[in-house]
């Protein structure tokens, strides 16, 4: 079974979408179907319903998909074909994820963007860098597993060793890591694997969220920062 959606509708369902925004008159607490229409309708990109994990009374994190034995619980699509494409309206994802009542907020990567993965602790001062470097950015978030996520653009995770080859980083010892086609992350504001929600350290914005940076203008600090953060 699969979603089709169409296209946002015109202005109009543009300016409800910015009502709901977060910090917008109309929006204390999200549900997921408007956090689904931010995604399509807002950012342009596709949401994918994911499972949920959680904790049992022994301790154990058991996932919504049902498996004995689920080698990833709660991180996982339910169905890759249940997508919410790019362009779907508020009232479009609310029908949409009204089949799929619970599910976490999946994000693709390798369509929209790809996704560059450091500890969190190195991603909080690379930011700092970059931004006081005065280059172009696209959304960062956090994840409660201590993984800071870089947006930018497709492709980026299949350049990886290239780019670190280049740029003489090819035999330093660096926790990062790309993400790109065929992969997913979790989307603020949803559970990861049962471990708390994962959030946004710098939100998507409307003029950027369609264009994320070139990896390359970015790498050079995150691999110096990871790098140092190792050392």
């Amino acid at each position: 079974m699969g979603f089709t959606i169409g296209a946002i509708g015109g202005l109009s369902g543009i300016r409800e979408l910015h009502q709901l925004r977060p910090g917008g008159r109309r929006r204390s607490r999200a549900s997921a179907a408007t956090a689904v229409a931010e995604y399509t309708g807002l950012w342009g990109w596709t949401v994918v319903p994911g499972a949920r994990a959680a904790r049992t009374a022994g301790g154990r994190t058991e996932c919504s998909c049902g498996a004995s034995v689920c080698p990833a619980p709660g991180a996982h699509p339910l169905d890759a074909s249940l997508e919410v494409p790019a362009g779907a309206t508020l009232d479009e994802a609310a029908e949409a994820w009204a089949q799929v009542p619970g599910a976490a907020l999946l994000l693709p990567t390798g369509r929209h963007f790809d996704v560059l993965d450091v500890p969190e602790s190195a991603g909080h001062r690379a930011l700092v860098r970059l931004e006081r470097m005065g280059l172009p950015l696209g959304p960062v978030a956090v994840a409660p597993h201590g993984r800071a996520w870089f947006l930018v653009a497709p492709g980026a995770a299949a350049e990886l060793p290239e780019l670190l080859y280049r740029m003489g980083w090819d035999d330093a010892e660096l926790d990062l890591r790309g993400a790109g086609e065929g992969e997913y992350i979790t989307a603020p504001p949803s559970d990861m694997g049962g471990r708390g929600p994962v959030r946004w350290l710098r939100p998507p914005t409307l003029e950027g969220s369609g264009s994320p940076p070139q990896a390359r203008l970015l790498l050079g600090t995150l691999a110096y920062v990871c790098h140092r953060s190792a050392a």
